[in-house]
Parts: C-alpha cells; sequence; structure tokens
C-alpha cells in the first residue's frame, strides 16, 4: 500500500553503537503524578495536546569513538573537541531511545531497540503495554532499530500494530542478504505500509526525507496544537562529534557525503525553525534544541524543565 502525499495512516550488517552489551534498566519508584517526574527507562513529556514519551530501550559503552566518528580529522583535532566539550576523546556511552507518542486515538512507537526486552520495560515504565501500540514506524532498517519488532520464537512484539516503513528504504534491505532483516522484517513484509517523504503517519506526523545514513533514512515532525518536536533519528549520532561537527564522517552512514548534507540542512532548520528535537543516539532522555554555533557547526541544548 502506498499513501498519497501528506494523506494519513488511520486504517490502522551495520549497527551503530551496538557493539557493547545492554545495560540492564529497571524502572523508577512510582511517584505522585503532580511531581517532577522520575528519572528512569522512560521520560514523557506534553507536546500540544499529545504525549511524547522517550523510551530507554538500552545503552552500551563504545572505546576508541574515532573509529566510528571524525574519521577524517587528525587526532589533536578530535581531542581538541572532545576536550573543550566536556567528554572523554577515548571512549563514548551510546543512548538507544525508542519514542512513544500517544495522540489520544493513537499510540505510535517510532523503531524498537534492538531486541524486545528492554523497550517493553521502558515502555511499561511509561504506562503502556505492547498491545497498546496501533502503530510502529521504522525511521530505518539497521539492527538497533528493528531488532525489537520479534520475539525470540519470532511472534510480534506489538500484536495490533500497523508496521509503517520508508519505501526507498524497504526496497534496498529487501535486495540485499541481511539477517536482521530477514529475521524481524521480512515476516512481517505483507503488512507493512510503506510511504515516502512528505507523506503522514496521521496528521500532525511527517516523514522527513534524511537519506545517506541509511538509503531511505527517514526523521518524523510531530506537531500539535502549533507545538513541534522533530524525531531525527540517527541523522546525528552523537551531541559533540556528529551534531557538532555536521561535516565529520561517521563509519556507520552509508554515504557519507549525503549523510552531511542531510545533518546541515535538518539541523539548520531544527535551530532557524526553534523547534525541539529527539535524537535516537543522544543522550538520555535525547530531547533538546539546536543552536548554530559559528559558520560551521551546531550546539546542543538539552531539555531542563521547558516541558514541565
Amino acid at each position: 500500500m502506498t499513501l498519497s502525499r501528506r494523506s494519513a495512516l488511520l486504517t490502522g550488517a551495520l549497527l551503530p553503537l551496538a557493539a557493547p552489551a545492554l545495560v540492564g534498566l529497571r524502572p523508577a519508584a512510582a511517584q505522585d503524578a503532580s511531581a517532577v517526574p522520575p528519572l528512569g527507562p522512560s521520560r514523557t513529556i506534553p507536546l500540544g495536546a499529545w504525549r511524547v514519551s522517550a523510551l530507554l530501550a538500552g545503552m552500551g559503552r563504545m572505546e576508541d569513538p574515532q573509529s566510528t566518528f571524525g574519521l577524517d580529522v587528525d587526532a589533536e583535532t578530535f581531542r581538541a573537541v572532545s576536550e573543550e566539550n566536556f567528554v572523554p576523546a577515548d571512549r563514548t556511552v551510546g543512548f538507544f531511545t525508542p519514542t512513544l507518542v500517544d495522540t489520544g486515538a493513537e499510540r505510535i512507537l517510532f523503531d524498537t531497540g534492538l531486541e524486545p526486552g528492554g523497550l517493553v520495560a521502558a515502555l511499561e515504565h511509561a504506562g503502556y503495554a505492547p498491545a497498546d501500540v496501533t502503530h510502529v514506524v521504522l525511521t530505518h532498517m539497521h539492527p538497533d532499530h528493528v531488532g525489537g519488532l520479534v520475539g525470540a520464537a519470532g511472534e510480534p512484539t506489538f500484536p495490533a500494530a500497523t508496521i509503517v516503513a520508508g519505501r526507498t528504504e524497504f526496497d534496498f534491505w529487501a535486495g540485499q542478504e541481511n539477517e536482521m532483516f530477514d529475521t524481524r522484517v521480512r515476516p512481517l513484509a505483507d503488512g507493512i505500509t510503506l510511504i515516502e517523504p512528505g507523506d503522514a503517519v496521521r496528521e500532525g506526523v511527517e516523514a522527513v526525507d534524511a537519506f545517506g545514513h541509511t538509503p531511505g533514512h527517514l526523521a518524523f515532525l510531530l506537531e500539535s496544537e502549533g507545538e513541534r518536536l522533530m524525531l531525527t533519528a540517527d541523522t546525528a549520532n552523537h551531541h559533540v562529534w556528529s551534531l557538532g561537527r555536521p561535516d565529520w564522517a561517521v563509519r556507520f552512514d552509508m554515504d557519507r557525503e549525503a549523510a552531511a548534507r542531510t545533518r546541515r540542512r535538518l539541523l539548520g532548520r531544527i535551530a532557524d525553525e526553534r523547534m525541539a528535537m529527539l535524537g535516537y543516539h543522544l543522550p538520555f532522555p535525547a530531547i533538546g534544541f539546536v543552536q548554530r554555533d559559528g559558520e560551521d557547526g551546531f550546539r546542543w541544548v538539552p531539555m531542563t524543565y521547558q516541558f514541565l
């Protein structure tokens, strides 16, 4: 099924930062709903009439980050930029943050992590069960985004959900020999709704061209009652070495020049239009804002209490 631009869906291998083992997560203790939301494997903010929940499905540590980020800069420059931004140059921590958007009528999950366990725990911490999810939207088909689609026995994690994916992305991986695609995505292929940039999952949830990281990588613009947030997926996978330095080459970008152009275009739009952003691998809860930083880069401004 292919949808016309901006129409609604109301009817219903490479692995970034995945070498380290995932860190187990435990729900935080329940607190009064009127209090500041507790830190834990989920963080929910309002967006107009909607609720947006960042879900920490897992995290992992990686040594020698310059083997992934800043491939085209010298070690001294990498160390200097890291020191300037208060991050160690010899290690990094990656976060895996699917997002649930509760519109009241739908509960739309964006990406699924490496496996179902961490995602389901975070989803439950946010107050939802897998059966509550009405749509699963895949920004792209790297393993850390599609791995939680099915369980160990091949059963769908989200049995009531319509699966939505970009046509360009699906067609590319369908033509490869890729174990994760073949075991997680291909068995669900008959029920997948394929979309293009500019199409809408529902009113206020628009697919945005973010090609480069993968051939059909998509971002999604959320808008409710005039409030907007851009889900950038893997457009920029580190707040300093990728978002801050958009032209630096990243090992997992399949078309590095296109990915850099996408970072400049998309981050520039987010900064200029002063909208919020959620980046899948950024430090949890992965929500914040972007400022232009001179002519060459951007600066990440993490969320504090703006949404309380």
